[in-house]
């Protein structure tokens, strides 16, 4: 037992449980980067201890009433079938590349983590001000539905190569394609990945991915971290807390490139993060500024 990834779990599991992100994207390449495990363990690791993880907070949403059981039920009839169809195609390149498979592992986490950091900037930064004047529920037609579906199964293959982002995207798809409000975003979010992550874990320990004794190994700090985090989701600022989770994300995804062999410089590997920062600190200010001018 590593305290230290105890106290990552506890961690984690208190943004899992505030934002309802960072589950995947933070803790695939903590495991990776830090610790060294295998990428594709990471994966189905990262996976089985965030299925408790995430069943926990969601059963603390529902109990808070910030969760839409019907669009949390339609995204998953995408995002399971997903889920298996990216297990399946994980198995196929395991097969096909070989020697060379944990470098394809890295850089596909990598580019995800890329990807998901801009799009939690992007929804801190950008989509912030038109998420407030959104709703909470809605009669879901037939429209909402296959949206829905189709939105759950895209996230869902993801997730199930890369353990990565389903928070991200099923969030700003949720604000943007249905409008909901942030704080039915987060429970419904949380709510649905309490599904798709057990459907996900379970194809990835079919396939022999999961250690059992890191996944309990964590726990021990995301299970406290995530109720914890769901008690102060209606409390606690989001306005620099996305942010600065989305550029911790984009530095965790070049770091993963890095490490595959991709020659970044540390101009690059620092210089990036740093510019984000300042750009982000310059947004948020004129925004206060703005708000009480």
């Amino acid at each position: 037992m590593d305290p230290a990834i105890v106290l990552f779990g506890l961690g984690v599991g208190v943004l899992v449980g505030t934002t309802g992100m960072g589950g995947g994207s933070l803790m695939t390449p903590l495991l990776i980067l830090v610790f060294g495990i295998k990428p594709v363990v990471a994966v189905g690791t990262d996976l089985a201890y965030a299925a408790i993880t995430k069943t926990v907070g969601g059963l603390r949403h529902l109990r808070k009433g910030t969760v839409f059981p019907r669009m949390a039920l339609w995204l998953a009839f995408g995002s399971c079938p997903g889920a298996l169809a990216g297990v399946w195609f994980l198995d196929r390149m395991r097969t096909a590349i070989g020697a060379d498979f944990d470098t394809f592992m890295i850089l596909t986490i990598g580019g995800t983590l890329l990807l998901t950091g801009a799009l939690v900037l992007l929804r801190a930064l950008a989509v912030a001000d038109h998420a407030a004047r959104e709703r909470g529920a809605f009669r879901m037609q037939r429209r909402h539905k296959a949206a829905a579906v189709a939105l759950g199964g895209s996230v869902g293959f993801v997730l199930g190569v890369t353990s990565a982002g389903s928070g991200t995207l099923i969030a700003i798809g949720l604000i943007i394609g249905f409008r909901l409000s942030p704080r039915r975003v987060v429970g419904t979010d949380v709510a649905h990945a309490a599904v798709l992550l057990w459907v996900a874990a379970f194809a990835h320990l079919i396939s022999g991915n999961v250690d059992f004794a890191l996944a309990g190994t964590i726990l021990l700090g995301s299970i406290p971290g995530v109720w914890i985090g769901a008690g102060l989701a209606s409390r606690l600022p989001e306005q620099g807390l996305r942010p600065a989770l989305g550029i911790v994300i984009f530095a965790s995804g070049l770091a993963l490139l890095a490490k595959a062999g991709l020659e970044l410089p540390a101009a690059v590997l620092v210089g990036v993060p740093l510019a984000l920062a300042v750009l982000t600190a310059a947004v948020l200010r004129r925004r206060h500024l703005a708000v009480h001018s």
